[in-house]
């Protein structure tokens, strides 16, 4: 992460997202603007940035729309703006990898709290109590291996399937704590620690995209299976090298 981080800040309405660029600028953090996401596309293209604030309700290709093709493509942080009254949109948001969302209207000083919580934790900050980052061993279990030095993810046909941070650290923390019923609260301490939010349905959407990428059929889990009332459980057996 540079010293002045890129943020590219994606928002119709001229007369929130001008004010609150320069905010922003005064916070510390280089800002790039977009007013549509045609044009934050072309500067997406260009590189640099390292986290997107998006809002949500945009005319003609709309924030989520947006955020789900920018996660396609890579890992790159998103911050959703949305009003108060788009529950749906902010759950699904989440579930298409946004890392967190900002209700309207809300405090700049909130906002960038959040952007330097979420930096710290995508370069991968050394305030986290367990540097998963820095591990070296490698995982077996149901056919698929898990490197944790590189953080790559085999199946048992060989090919290699893309790890965001969230899933990394999740399924990093599922591998160390297998057979374990782990509750929400003990989920995010484990993979976030310090920085952890308060709102545990990040925690549910996580284990949803993490489920489509390692179950044969999401609806109906084998490996991370739903404990109701207590939380999570990884019903595997783990081989550590």
């Amino acid at each position: 992460m540079s010293a002045r981080p890129h943020l590219l800040l994606v928002d119709d309405e001229a007369a929130i997202r001008e004010p609150l660029g320069q905010y922003l600028q005064r916070a510390g953090f280089r800002v790039s603007e977009a007013a549509n996401a045609t044009h934050a596309r072309k500067l997406l293209a260009g590189g640099a940035i390292e986290l997107v604030v998006l809002d949500v309700m945009m005319p003609g290709e709309d924030g989520l729309s947006l955020c789900r093709s920018i996660r396609e493509n890579g890992d790159l942080p998103v911050i959703l703006l949305t009003a108060r009254t788009e529950e749906t949109d902010r759950i699904v948001g989440l579930e298409m990898g946004a890392d967190d969302y900002v209700l309207k209207p809300f405090s700049p000083r909130e906002l960038v709290a959040r952007i330097k919580t979420i930096l710290r934790r995508a370069g991968g900050a050394s305030s986290s109590p367990r540097d998963v980052q820095a591990a070296s061993a490698l995982y077996r279990f149901n056919g698929w291996t898990l490197r944790a030095d590189d953080w790559t993810l085999t199946g048992a046909d060989g090919i290699g399937i893309p790890l965001s941070t969230a899933d990394f650290r999740l399924l990093h923390a599922f591998v160390t704590h297998p057979r374990q019923v782990l509750s929400r609260d003990q989920l995010l301490d484990l993979t976030q620690g310090r920085e952890a939010h308060a709102f545990d349905r990040s925690i549910d959407n996580q284990i949803s995209r993490l489920r489509r990428k390692l179950e044969d059929d999401a609806r109906a889990p084998g490996l991370i299976k739903t404990v109701w009332g207590g939380g999570y459980m990884f019903a595997a057996d783990v081989v550590r090298e």
